[in-house]
């Protein structure tokens, strides 16, 4: 397993479509995960340490686990299948050690919430982690393209293109500590 950090939340302003981009801790890797609007502003808020009046669904879930006596370990992005990723939440309770089947972006929310480490299955990121490119203006593959959405109703089944070339035109030079001493 490779241990990612949120690096960012970014929108695409042709059409809105939300990414997630999680860093891997020790290197430069990072796994982009395409998300709805929703899930990005959860996530967003769970960063930022933002307390709203009435509990969201990651609120929710969070009091959840802790009222049953449970305490969230870490989650893990567990698997890619069919262009969707999917994940697990890991907990522990009375010593036994509990998977829970969840979306990413579910998991990656909570664990912001609650503070615990987010990894990536070897295998997953494998297939759909990125590196910056040598020139640092665009991402080359490790192994295959993103995941990317489905196309709606309607589009080309190659109906595609907006969001390849939003992710192809993605600066990833900000991602990072700057070398320049000018920034």
């Amino acid at each position: 397993m490779v241990e990612v950090k949120v690096e960012s939340i970014r929108v695409s302003l042709m059409n809105q479509q939300r990414l997630v981009l999680l860093r891997e801790k020790d290197g430069p890797r990072f796994l982009p995960i395409w998300i709805g609007p929703a899930e990005a502003d959860a996530i967003t808020l769970g960063l930022q340490h933002t307390e709203v009046e009435r509990p969201l669904t990651h609120d929710l879930l969070r009091g959840a686990i802790e009222q049953l006596g449970a305490t969230v370990n870490h989650v893990i992005v567990s698997e890619l299948a069919d262009e969707t990723y999917f994940a697990r939440i890991v907990v522990t309770r009375d010593g036994e050690t509990i998977e829970i089947d969840s979306r990413s972006s579910a998991a990656i929310a909570l664990a912001v919430r609650v503070e615990v480490p987010i990894y990536v299955a070897d295998a997953v990121m494998a297939a759909a982690g990125q590196l910056p490119s040598t020139e640092g203006d665009e991402p080359t593959a490790t192994g295959a393209r993103p995941p990317a959405v489905r196309p709606a109703a309607g589009e080309e089944e190659d109906g595609l293109d907006v969001f390849r070339d939003f992710f192809e035109e993605l600066d990833l030079g900000d991602c990072g500590p700057s070398a320049d001493p000018e920034d």
